[in-house]
This record gives structure tokens, sequence and C-alpha cells, in this order.
């Protein structure tokens, strides 16, 4: 008997049921006020666009970032996703000023018991559960909501103006957006309390140091480094990535038996895909790999 449960709602695999373009190039900039969208080369890059306000997001931003979400989610031609800000700043938290009444606009209506009743700001929350890779080029000030949102990526990559902060207590309420969950499982307990407990900025050399980033680029490499990380990772493997995520994402919920006893079951599930073979092949006749996602 397996020591784990294997049906549907325990493992969902990822479907791919249309052949990807390595060369497809979609601009989706009119269909947001705050953030835009674009897909080039299999990756989905997010950016915030509020510049003027330090990318600050508001109800109705978070909105547009989870809308964005679900789009790269559904889309086969989306193997990777690249979050950054316009401008100066990453994202500067929640916008304190925003007047917008919360149901004038919004790219996913809600209506009735969802408006009144769902948790408002999951932007960081949706970037966390995407099952595809996701990077953060951090290329600037990532303060309170918006040090959730690059928290929740799987990989930072900062330039050296970028700096951090779970500045919530400098304004007197506590965490959210999800930092108090993010935070310690990337620096530790007692780092993260000190961090929470004192607001204070992090500059990009001490967020690598702490890993809080796993790389810092001068600031005008930032968008060519993050964007190449970006495009290799889409140009792997993306259905064994995507498991791999979810290994390595859940391996703390399970003995090593259990986990290894998994590996087994889904490695044996991609060795049936075309990206198999084509490894194989490619490893026998001395080339790169051409992986098509299927």
């Amino acid at each position: 008997m397996r020591k784990f449960d294997l049906d549907s709602r325990s493992i969902c695999l990822p479907v791919r049921i249309k052949q990807l373009s390595l060369t497809t190039k979609r601009d989706y900039r009119m269909s947001f006020a705050d953030i835009l969208y674009a897909v080039d080369d299999n990756v989905a890059r997010i950016t915030m666009n509020r510049p003027e306000k330090m990318n600050a997001a508001s109800w109705s931003t978070w909105a547009e970032v989870e809308t964005a979400i679900d789009m790269a989610e559904n889309d086969d031609d989306v193997r990777a996703v690249l979050i950054t800000g316009a401008g100066r700043g990453f994202c500067a938290g929640t916008d304190l000023t925003d007047r917008r009444p919360e149901d004038t606009w919004s790219p996913r209506p809600l209506t009735g018991r969802k408006l009144k009743y769902r948790t408002r700001y999951l932007g960081p929350a949706a970037v966390w559960h995407c099952t595809k890779p996701t990077i953060a080029a951090v290329n600037g000030a990532a303060v309170g909501a918006g040090f959730s949102l690059a928290l929740a990526a799987d990989i930072r990559i900062a330039s050296e103006s970028a700096r951090f902060a779970a500045i919530f207590t400098k304004r007197g309420i506590s965490a959210d957006t999800g930092t108090t969950w993010f935070l310690p499982r990337l620096v530790g307990v007692e780092r993260a309390l000190e961090m929470v407990y004192t607001g204070r900025i992090v500059g990009a050399a001490e967020a690598l140091n702490i890993k809080l980033v796993s790389e810092v680029v001068p600031h005008e490499e930032l968008d060519a480094r993050a964007s190449a990380l970006a495009s290799q990772i889409a140009h792997g493997p993306s259905l064994a990535l995507e498991l791999d995520k979810r290994l390595v994402r859940e391996a703390a919920t399970r003995s090593l038996d259990d986990q290894v006893e998994l590996e087994q079951y889904l490695q044996a599930i991609t060795q049936g895909t075309e990206d198999s073979l084509e490894g194989r092949n490619s490893f026998l006749e001395k080339r790169e790999p051409q992986f098509k996602g299927r």
C-alpha cells in the first residue's frame, strides 16, 4: 500500500493540450490600468505600472495581478512568469492614498458575498500558488505588500538599487499579504521577527547575505539577467519543471521515504513525454535539447 494518496485531490498534473510556440509574442497592455502584461518567447511579464506612486498597489492593482496570474496559468504558451516594476520601484506596498471605490472597476468583477467577504489583497498569494516557475526582478523598493509580492516568487534577482522592508510596524499595523508566512521560510524565524519588529530597510547586499535574494546585479543589467533566466527556464521541459516545483514546495510535509516514492511515481509520468525522449536523444547525439513542453 502506498504511503501517500495519489488520487486527483492530492496530485494535479499539468496538462499540455496544444503545441507550444517558441516565438509567441502578444501584448495585453490595454487590458489593465495598473499593470502591464505581455507574453514573449514563452515568458509572461507582469510589470507593476504606477511609477508615479513607486508602484504602490490598490485593491484594483491586486485584482489585476490575480487576473494576470490566471491568464499565465491558463495559457500553455506561457512557461515562466517574470514580475518587475516600472520606474524606480518594484512595489511600495499598499497605496494608502487610493480613493477609487472598490466596486467601480476591477478586471475580475466581484459581486455579493464574494466582494464583501473575500480576502482583498491576494496578489502575492496568487503568485505563490502559480504552478509555473516565477521570478521577481526587484528593481527598487519592495516594501510592505510589495515585499510580500517579491517573497512570493520562486526566485528573486535584485538590482543594487533594491531595498526591502516589512514596513508595517512603521505604520502602526501588523503585517499582512503573507509576509509572516513567506519571510521565516526564507530567512528563519529569528531574523524574520527582527525585520518585522523593526520595519527596517534591508539593502541589496544584506538581502543577498541573508539569502533573501539569490543574486544581485548592477541596476542596468537587471532586466537582461532576469529575462535571460526566465527564458532559459521557459525553454526547459516545462511539465517536469512544474512537478519539480511542487515536489520542492511540499517536501517538508513528507518523510524522506514518502518523498522518494512520490518522486519515482512522478518521474515515471515525465518519462512518457516527448520532452523526455528529446532529452535522451540530445544526450546520445551530443547536442543541446530542444524541449517543446509536451
